[in-house]
This record gives C-alpha cells, structure tokens and sequence, in this order.
C-alpha cells in the first residue's frame, strides 16, 4: 500500500473534524425537554414516591405521572398497550409493572 500525500492527510484530517463538529453540534441542539431544562423536575419528585420504590426509571416515572397515574392501583384504569404507548416506558418498565401488580393481585383493565 503506497503512502498517502500530505495533501490528502489533510484532506482526510479536515473532513473528520468537521464530521466531529456537526455531531457534537447536533447533541447540543437536543430536542429532549428535560436535558434542555424546559421541565420542572421538583414537580415530579413530589409525586413520584411510589414509582421510585419499585425501581422504575426517571423517564417512566415521568410517562406515568403525565398520563395521571400516581401508585399501582391506578393502573387497573388504563390497558397494558396504552401503558406500554407511553413514551419513556421501555420493557424494562412494563416488566416491573407486571410484576409488581402481579405481587399485589391487581391487573390491568382489558
């Protein structure tokens, strides 16, 4: 393999500092309200108790907290698919609902 030319060292050195600077300006433009500070995240920890000792994560404490739900017992209201539509709620989330309500003999509505 011959060596490159100086000139496309450069070339090549250029286009990935530019590469580099275009991703580190898109991270920056994100459009997450709560990396952003556009949410009052004191508002959430007052309610959030109930989903916290669970271990749910921030965001699907948030997603259920949005949609009116403040403890276990007010997911018997709601359907698994509108819990699982919710943005925030991974797998993991659903996984810890369900078994959490299993715990506690409770379903969610059908």
């Amino acid at each position: 393999m011959a060596k490159q030319s100086p000139a496309k060292a450069k070339k090549l050195r250029g286009e990935a500092m530019r590469a580099a600077a275009a991703r580190k300006a898109a991270k920056a433009s994100s459009n997450c309200a709560v990396t952003n500070g556009e949410v009052d995240l004191g508002a959430y920890a007052e309610v959030d108790g109930a989903w916290k000792e669970i271990g749910l994560a921030a965001p699907a404490r948030r997603a259920l907290i949005d949609e009116g739900l403040y403890k276990l017992s007010d997911l018997r209201k709601v359907s698994i698919d509108l819990v699982k539509d919710l943005h925030g709620m991974g797998p993991n989330a659903i996984r810890i609902l369900i078994n959490e309500m299993k715990k506690k003999d409770l379903s969610f509505r059908k």
